[in-house]
């Protein structure tokens, strides 16, 4: 049992704190010199696709065309997936050069989507975003001046909550995420090899676009196959993306659980690509997470085994007793349909994704796929932030 205890206490240590070590010490080590040009204004192509958001799709279209960035060197493309809301009524109703509606008759999937419109895209570079993400005015050009870099194939944003979510306890345990996953970004980004990138914020070369699966995460696979072939995949930090959280766990777990089984299918689908660093990442930073209920279930068992042998033993099963039980705490308040309190949010959405994550990793393995998913409605709607207002308010939900 000792050994049990350790191997899972290893375990859990090297996912959440050895990898990042190890990535800091490669960093420094191999940090790339990476050349970034101001005046890079390549032809950029936005791609979209959009699924019933009607409303969101005026603002963030408003929003897209009033980026900082030359007006001739852009365009944005939506592929109105079969939407049978006001989504397209509003999108026909914006009179601009550079807007472009494609109208999917059958419902095909996000993926499908974007496959359609990267094969009428004019630009250099393809922007991939999201309907419900705010997009800052200057983040297009932080992003593209990175492309002034040969060796750089992908670059992605960087994701933060509105302000409205804040206030919510999923929004307070996503921020911590975040967080976690932009210390992760950094360090990867000093390795020219960012593992994943950000589906409401990342471009890449577009004569390096191959058709999507739409099996898999167009945000993991992209950068996948970019990084197997050499490209660099970088992180810019300053370019800044924000989106509303969910605030119901049940549409949590449905996220969590689809880009989990996404991610197992991508390890089995591109398994040609998962080798070297690029291999060492997706099992430290991906897999070995996904698989934590394994060494925490090992844990417990142990602790509760060796828990009169001494104080380490005993304070480890003290400690864990705690965590599930605020978790447990967390659980009851979300089944009554109350708000989860925010002194519980950390243990309980923490179990509620590492759940999710193993159920998604059960979807991967008896084959279930998630080509077509309905978005988290809670997570749709315009946010209420200063930005966000100003940017609604030139598009009124009536397409005016």
């Amino acid at each position: 049992m000792r050994l049990v205890f350790f191997a899972a206490a290893i375990w859990l240590f090297y996912i959440y704190l050895g990898y990042p070590l190890i990535l800091a010490v490669l960093a420094w080590r191999s940090r790339i010199r990476l050349i970034l040009s101001e005046e890079q204004f390549p032809l950029v192509s936005v791609l979209l696709a959009a699924r019933n958001e009607e409303r969101d799709i005026g603002w963030k279209i408003a929003e897209t065309l009033g980026w900082d960035y030359p007006a001739d060197k852009l365009e944005l493309l939506v592929a109105s997936d079969a939407s049978d809301d006001r989504t397209d009524e509003i999108v026909s109703t914006i009179k601009d050069p550079r807007l472009t509606l494609i109208r999917m008759d059958r419902r095909g999937g996000k993926v499908r989507a974007l496959n359609r419109l990267a094969g009428i895209a004019r630009g250099e570079i393809l922007f991939f975003t999201d309907a419900n993400a705010h997009i800052g005015p200057d983040a297009l050009r932080l992003l593209a001046r990175h492309f002034a870099d040969e060796r750089v194939g992908c670059v992605t944003g960087n994701s933060r909550s509105v302000a409205k979510s804040e206030a919510q306890a999923v929004a307070a345990t996503a921020g911590l995420y975040r967080r976690y996953e932009s210390m992760l970004k950094n360090l990867e980004s000093a390795l020219g090899s960012v593992l994943n990138c950000d589906g409401a914020i990342f471009c890449m070369r577009a004569a390096l676009f191959q058709q999507l699966s739409p099996k898999l995460a167009n945000d993991l696979e992209t950068p996948m196959r970019l990084g197997a072939a050499g490209w660099k995949i970088v992180y810019e930090p300053d370019a800044i993306v924000l989106e509303r959280d969910t605030s119901s766990p049940l549409e949590e777990l449905r996220r969590q659980r689809r880009m989990c089984a996404q991610g197992m299918t991508a390890m089995f689908v591109l398994r040609g690509v998962f080798g070297g660093l690029r291999g060492w990442q997706f099992v430290s930073h991906k897999l070995l997470r996904w698989l934590s209920l394994i060494p925490m279930a090992a844990a417990l068992v142990s602790s509760v085994a060796l828990g009169g042998e001494s104080a380490l033993y005993a304070g480890a099963l003290i400690v864990q007793a705690i965590f599930y039980g605020m978790a447990a705490a967390g659980l009851a308040m979300a089944v009554a349909g109350r708000d989860v309190a925010r002194i519980v949010s950390v243990p309980f959405y923490v179990m509620l994704g590492l759940v999710a994550a193993q159920i998604g990793v059960f979807d991967a393995v008896i084959g279930r796929q998630f080509d077509v998913w309905e978005s988290a409605a809670m997570s749709r709607g315009t946010a209420e932030t200063p930005a966000a207002r100003s940017v609604a308010a030139e598009v009124s939900p009536d397409g005016d």
